[in-house]
C-alpha cells in the first residue's frame, strides 16, 4: 500500500488555489478514481513523489523527456545557456543551430518558426494555411487533439475525452463553423467531404499517428490518400507531429510512412523538456509569415535561448548512431512483454506500439483504428490496472486516452520491472 499523505495534503491545498488542483486536465487523476500524486524529482527513468515513492516513469512529461529525467547532456546545455542569460528579446545562435538540425532531418521542412507550445504551433499553422490558400474551412479528425485553440477544439482527444467533454463551453459556434470533423482512418468520408467542400478547404490537419486517444496508427493508404485529395483540391496537408516528432521515427512520421506534408508542427522533444513548439514546411508557404510576408505571428519568448539549447542537446544525442534505435528496441521489448502477460493471464488487451510510444487498450476488438473503437474500451479495467501499477512502482498516464513513452534512460532492468508490474496486476484482476 502506497503512503501518499503529503501528496494528499498538498493536493487539498492546491484545490483551493488551482482549478481542480492542477494546471492541466491531463494531470488530474479523476479518471482513475484518486487524487493526483505530487511529484518531487526525477532521475533517469524514475519519478519520485513528495512521499518518497519511486516509479518507473512512462509519462515522461507526456513525451518530451526522450533522454530521461535530468539527462546530463541536456542539463549541462541548460546550465551553460542560463549562465549567459535567460532571454535576450533578440535572436541567439541556438535558434539557428536548432533550426538547421531540424530542417536537415525532417522531410519537407525547408523553413521553421519556433513558438512556445504545441497549441501555438497548430494555431499558427492553421492561420498560415488559410492565409496562403485564401480559404477558410479546415478538416480534422475525431480523437485528434491539436491544442486548445477554439477552431481545433472540436471532438478533440486527450484530456477532453478523458473528462467526457465533446468540446468546450466558451467557444462561439462561429469559431468552429469552418471546422469539419471526420472519423480517423476513414478516407472514404474525407473524399466525400472534399467532393462537396474541396474548393473551400484550406487544409487537412491530422496526427499521422494519433497519440491523444492512446496510440492509434494509420491504416494502410490513409495518409497517402490524404496527400492525394489535398493535392487534387489545392488544399494543404498539415501533419501535427507535436507528439510524434522524434517519437515514432527519428525523422518523424513523414519519414516512417513516406508521405510528405506541406506543413508540420513540432513540440515536446525539440525543447528537451522545456516549453516549446514549432511549425514549418515548404519555403513558399513559410515566407508568407511576417516579417517576410503579410501573415502575422509573434511571441516574446519564442526561440528562448535556454529552451533552444536544451532542444539542441537532446536532438544531438538522438542523432548519434544507435541511440534512437535502442529506445525503439526496448519499447518493443516492453510492449511484447505486456502482450505476453495479458495472454498468459487471459486479459483482453490490445497493445499498440510504434517507435518509442505504446498504449494498452482493454478491449476484445482485434484492431483499434479510431476514436469510436477507443471509446468502447474498458476504462474501469484501465483504472484498476493503473492503481495496481502504482503499487508496483510503475507509472503510466492516468487515462486510457493518453500514450505511454520510453526514454534512453530506460534500461533493460527498468523494462523488466515494468513487465513484472503488469504481470502482478494482471494476475489479480
Amino acid at each position: 500500500m502506497l503512503k501518499l499523505n503529503r501528496s494528499i495534503d498538498l493536493h487539498k491545498k492546491a484545490e483551493r488555489l488551482l482549478p481542480g488542483g492542477v494546471n492541466s486536465p491531463v494531470r488530474a487523476f479523476s479518471a482513475v478514481g484518486r487524487r493526483p500524486i505530487i511529484m518531487e524529482s526525477g532521475s533517469g527513468p524514475f519519478l519520485i513523489d513528495v512521499d518518497g515513492n519511486r516509479y518507473v516513469d512512462h509519462i515522461l512529461s507526456y513525451g518530451p523527456l526522450i533522454l530521461g529525467h535530468r539527462d546530463r547532456n541536456a542539463m549541462d546545455a541548460i546550465a551553460i545557456a542560463t549562465g549567459n542569460g535567460i532571454g535576450f528579446g533578440a535572436t541567439c545562435r541556438y535558434e539557428i543551430e536548432l533550426a538547421q538540425l531540424i530542417v536537415s532531418g525532417v522531410p519537407s521542412m525547408e523553413m521553421i518558426r519556433f513558438v512556445n507550445s504545441g497549441t501555438e504551433a497548430t494555431m499558427s499553422a492553421i492561420r498560415l494555411a488559410r492565409g496562403f490558400t485564401g480559404r477558410d474551412k479546415i478538416i480534422k479528425f475525431g480523437g485528434n487533439y491539436h491544442g486548445h485553440a477554439d477552431a481545433l477544439l472540436a471532438r478533440a482527444g486527450s484530456g477532453v475525452m478523458t473528462l467526457g467533454l465533446p468540446d468546450s463551453p466558451g467557444i462561439p459556434a462561429a469559431a468552429v463553423a469552418d471546422t469539419l470533423v471526420v472519423r480517423y482512418n476513414d478516407l472514404e468520408a474525407v473524399e466525400e467531404i472534399m467532393a462537396v467542400y474541396g474548393e473551400s478547404v484550406a487544409a487537412i490537419i491530422v496526427e499521422p499517428v494519433a497519440g491523444n486517444m492512446g496510440v492509434v496508427c494509420p491504416v494502410k493508404g490513409f495518409l497517402q490518400g490524404l496527400r492525394r485529395v489535398t493535392r487534387e483540391a489545392g488544399a494543404l496537408l498539415i501533419f501535427d507531429e507535436v507528439m510524434t516528432g522524434y517519437r515514432v521515427h527519428n525523422s518523424g512520421a513523414q519519414a516512417l510512412y513516406g508521405v510528405h506534408a506541406d506543413l508540420v508542427t513540432l513540440g515536446k522533444v525539440i525543447g528537451g523538456g522545456l516549453p516549446v513548439g514549432a511549425y514549418g514546411g515548404r519555403r513558399d508557404i513559410m515566407q508568407m509569415i511576417a516579417p517576410s510576408g503579410p501573415i502575422y505571428q509573434a511571441g516574446t519568448q519564442s526561440g528562448n535561448p535556454v529552451t533552444m539549447a536544451a532542444g539542441l542537446a537532446t536532438l544531438s544525442v538522438l542523432s548519434q548512431p544507435g541511440k534512437w534505435d535502442g529506445i525503439e528496441a526496448r519499447t518493443k521489448s516492453l510492449a511484447d512483454g505486456i502482450r505476453e502477460e495479458a495472454l498468459l493471464h487471459g486479459i483482453p488487451a490490445k497493445v499498440v506500439q510504434i517507435g518509442t510510444m505504446f498504449s494498452v487498450f482493454f478491449t476484445e476488438e482485434e484492431e483499434v483504428t479510431d476514436w469510436e473503437a477507443v471509446a468502447r474500451c474498458d476504462t474501469g479495467r484501465f483504472a484498476h490496472v493503473f492503481q495496481g501499477l502504482l503499487g508496483q512502482g510503475v507509472l503510466i498516464p492516468p487515462s486510457q486516452f493518453e500514450a505511454c513513452f520510453m526514454s534512453l534512460a530506460h534500461s533493460s532492468a527498468a523494462v523488466s520491472r515494468s513487465i513484472e508490474g503488469f504481470s502482478r496486476v494482471f494476475k489479480h484482476l
